[in-house]
């Protein structure tokens, strides 16, 4: 039998509040979590003992304070915490602090009461009864960029440096490895100035710290999010198929080989790194209806363009029992139009389209001008809100509307040939234009020719003269070009049985005329 003391901690209830990176004093306010939540918050009354932990973004200086910018991640700009100079020591970019004050309105300034904490204050060299945050400030748009609310500190807490001097942060060092030399590294390189994705991509663990890549990022997780509740809204079930696999989906002889350590042994037979889910998604389809999956997918393609990649995640998704390809892309389309409707109803979305249009900080308006056209992207945007059904063209009278204009091409729309990026951002701009909503609608391209597409999609009923072909899609955007595909599957056996030995014959007689 335990110990009585055992048996009370288990009887111990957890803690009534979980710690957030913001803290407002009572029980009036516990929906306030982050920093996000405490700029979208105006109290009339100045509240004190407000608590904010983050890492400084920037340090604006005056002749008694410090304007200190802070973010914990949640929003594209962060909250300003006005510090006494002394207090202000060791605040600088990258610092990791807990700053503990009255959040007030700018327009209402506390008392020299509301500051009192258990610490003294450092005297501030503002007149009486005006608080620090008063005193002159140096940066020349002080008055104009004031936000309304503002945090005023009367105490800092330091919770990991940041070396000036150094870009490395410090750890206990592991038994058997010396300590490393702080001379062999560069300052810290996230600084309050412009940087290019170039020169980001080459401090890869730190890029996340600039303000529109964090936002990004959490764009990326707003979108997962909200493709997770659409799936599951139309009774999909999500499933997570392995890694490690020993299929090549795509037949390509473009997956990455996985040993280990050298190991040629280490499995019975060759794995690789996935390309594709699709085969597990098909069997799992077939005991769980419609499943779908969001998970990393590898390609070993020797192209070094911007559409291809290594690593990338890709959505995948199977449907059982259905009757037509229509079916199909109704699905994707109303998949991409909740997408785009519930993202710009959230946070990250919406910093990144106001603050597009106002920016008063050069820094932050050059990051951002590195993304799409303001008006192109409003275009854009309003196309996937379309609540019509997006055009459908199939492959031929895709062709039809290419060679025509064949000359503005580099390469030539041919009958059997595979769509061209140039052939795709084409049809996209002048087909999915709609010149009454100005907006760029995305277009399905449907029934390709049997030969350039993979053996396991069905035969389309009705041929044109041109040749066989077979119920599949792409999903067409302007810029991008093919942003979605899909197919409908042979499922009779004769018939598979004899396409997998067609493509084996096709691949057979292609090796040898190498």
């Amino acid at each position: 039998m335990p110990p009585a003391s055992c048996r009370a901690s288990r009887l111990l209830p957890l803690s009534p509040t979980r710690r957030y990176s913001v803290r407002i004093p009572g029980e009036s306010q516990l929906s306030i979590k982050t920093v996000a939540d405490l700029k979208a918050w105006a109290p009339h009354a100045n509240v004190p003992g407000v608590e904010v932990c983050g890492w400084v973004r920037s340090v604006r200086k005056s002749s008694a304070v410090r304007f200190v910018d802070v973010t914990d991640g949640s929003s594209m700009r962060p909250v300003q915490a006005v510090v006494d100079k002394k207090q202000s020591t060791d605040l600088r970019i990258g610092v990791a602090v807990r700053l503990r004050g009255t959040w007030y309105n700018a327009k209402n300034p506390p008392t020299r009461e509301a500051n009192v904490s258990s610490a003294p204050s450092p005297p501030s060299s503002a007149e009486p009864g005006e608080p620090p945050s008063r005193a002159s400030d140096s940066h020349p748009d002080a008055d104009a960029t004031r936000p309304m609310h503002e945090l005023q500190v009367n105490h800092v807490d330091i919770l990991a440096s940041s070396d000036p001097q150094v870009s490395l942060v410090y750890f206990r060092p592991l038994q058997g490895l010396a300590q490393p030399n702080p001379s062999v590294y560069k300052t810290y390189s996230i600084q309050n100035k412009y940087q290019t994705p170039e020169s980001l991509r080459t401090i890869s663990h730190l890029r996340s710290r600039t303000p529109v890549n964090s936002t990004l990022l959490r764009l990326r997780s707003d979108a997962t999010a909200v493709l997770t509740r659409f799936f599951s809204q139309e009774k999909f079930q999500q499933t997570h198929p392995p890694i490690i696999t020993s299929s090549d989906c795509e037949g390509a002889g473009e997956a990455f080989a996985v040993e280990a350590g050298g190991r040629a042994d280490f499995f019975r037979d060759a794995k690789y790194l996935t390309v594709s889910t699709q085969l597990h998604l098909e069997a799992l389809a077939q005991a769980l209806g419609n499943v779908w999956t969001l998970s990393p997918t590898f390609r070993a393609e020797k192209s070094d363009t911007s559409r291809h990649l290594s690593e990338f995640y890709m959505l995948e998704a199977e449907m059982s029992f259905v009757q037509d390809m229509d079916q199909v892309m109704d699905l994707v389309q109303s998949m991409m139009t909740f997408l785009a409707s519930e993202l710009k109803q959230l946070n990250a979305a919406k910093e990144l389209e106001r603050n597009r249009l106002d920016s008063r900080d050069p820094v932050e308006s050059l990051a951002l001008a590195d993304l799409v056209d303001p008006e192109e992207l409003a275009r854009r945007w309003r196309g996937l809100s379309m609540p019509t059904r997006w055009p459908r063209i199939t492959y031929t009278e895709a062709m039809e509307r290419l060679q025509p204009v064949a000359v503005q091409f580099k390469h030539k729309p041919v009958w059997g040939g595979g769509l061209q990026s140039e052939h795709e951002k084409y049809l996209a701009e002048q087909v999915g234009y709609n010149k009454a909503e100005d907006a760029y609608v995305p277009i399905f391209v449907t029934r390709f020719p049997r030969e350039i597409k993979a053996f396991y999609m069905l035969q389309s009923d009705s041929p044109p003269a041109q040749g066989e072909t077979v119920d599949c899609f792409d999903l067409l955007v302007p810029g991008l070009g093919e942003l979605a595909g899909g197919s409908m599957r042979e499922h009779r056996l004769p018939q598979l049985q004899h396409e997998t030995s067609r493509a084996a014959g096709a691949d057979s007689q292609q090796g040898n005329r190498k």
